[in-house]
């Protein structure tokens, strides 16, 4: 097998590797990028296992870009959340595993060490072995362990045990859908926890709440006015609203006549009830939605 098609073959799977560890679409094909650069420029006659290399090539340059990235994650306007994608149709091969590309799996691993973060996607996600991830990351095997065992007590204690099954998920979110284009407060309340927060990130770029909004009663009243309101430049009767999988789950993606406009992702708990919802606004992220959808990409 050649070089190029090595590469082609694992490409996939590194990119996987890269979104998980950093939350953006767009960095981790930069990542998947220079390792190819990496990768025509090695002696690859002293590659034995052509996956494992590359999974360990990808993985340094997305640590290093993660690393680099935390300063302006930490000073960003309002909550930062991960880039979405969709996994749906074209989307869907690029990357593997609903629940650990989910938006909210990939919010609780913003709360991660990077090397904790790195570790968990490799081990948990992906079942590299602790020697493999101690070469990849240049630690030892030990810190490897420590690292592994500290990032997967950290995961489970801030993910549900047990979700609402696939099918009852798409059925809550047909019905928000339903509810919020026709400005139904009562079923909207109905389909949402109590305590249920929505986390916005416009970036600074579009309006959003710079701060989470928590209970049902003004989440409800946030979508009810959808179809109401001119956002972004773009009257309701303009608005498109459709379901769609995006980050492994049913969610929803709003676009105006000529860009996306936004993604609002969903967590659920045992009963289908909505706990949480993240919606992404900030055009700079919304660029791989805009592509595997086959429209022009958004504008800031």
């Amino acid at each position: 097998m050649t070089g190029p098609e090595a590469f082609q073959q694992h490409r996939k799977l590194l990119f996987a590797v890269a979104y998980r560890i950093l939350g953006s679409a767009a960095d981790a094909e930069d990542a998947v990028q220079d390792a190819w650069l990496k990768w025509s420029a090695a002696d690859r006659s002293q590659v034995a296992d052509p996956k494992a290399y590359l999974a360990r090539i990808v993985s340094n340059l997305a640590l290093e870009r993660l690393r680099s990235a935390q300063h302006q994650r930490e000073t960003y306007v309002g909550p930062w959340l991960p880039e979405p994608i969709l996994t749906t149709g074209d989307g869907a091969d690029a990357v593997t595993g609903a629940e650990s590309v989910s938006m909210a799996m990939l919010v609780v691993l913003e709360t991660l060490s990077p090397l904790e973060r790195a570790v968990f996607v490799l081990k948990d996600v992906f079942g590299f072995s602790h020697a493999e991830i101690a070469e990849a990351v240049d630690r030892t095997e030990a810190a490897v362990r420590q690292a592994a065992h500290r990032a997967r007590e950290h995961v489970r204690a801030r993910r549900p045990r047990f979700p609402a099954d696939r099918g009852k998920q798409r059925e809550v979110t047909e019905r928000f859908l339903a509810a919020a284009t026709g400005g139904d407060v009562n079923t909207l309340m109905d389909l949402l926890s109590p305590d249920v927060t929505l986390w916005t990130d416009g970036g600074g770029k579009v309006r959003q709440a710079l701060r989470p909004v928590a209970g049902a009663e003004t989440v409800a009243a946030w979508f009810a006015a959808i179809g109401t309101v001119t956002y972004q430049g773009v009257a309701p009767a303009d608005m498109v609203a459709e379901l769609t999988g995006i980050n492994g789950g049913p969610g929803l993606v709003f676009r105006g006549p000529d860009r996306v406009i936004a993604t609002v992702t969903f967590d659920f708990d045992a009963d289908g009830r909505i706990t949480s919802l993240h919606n992404v606004a900030n055009p700079d992220k919304l660029g791989a939605v805009a592509r595997a959808l086959g429209v022009p990409g958004p504008v800031a």
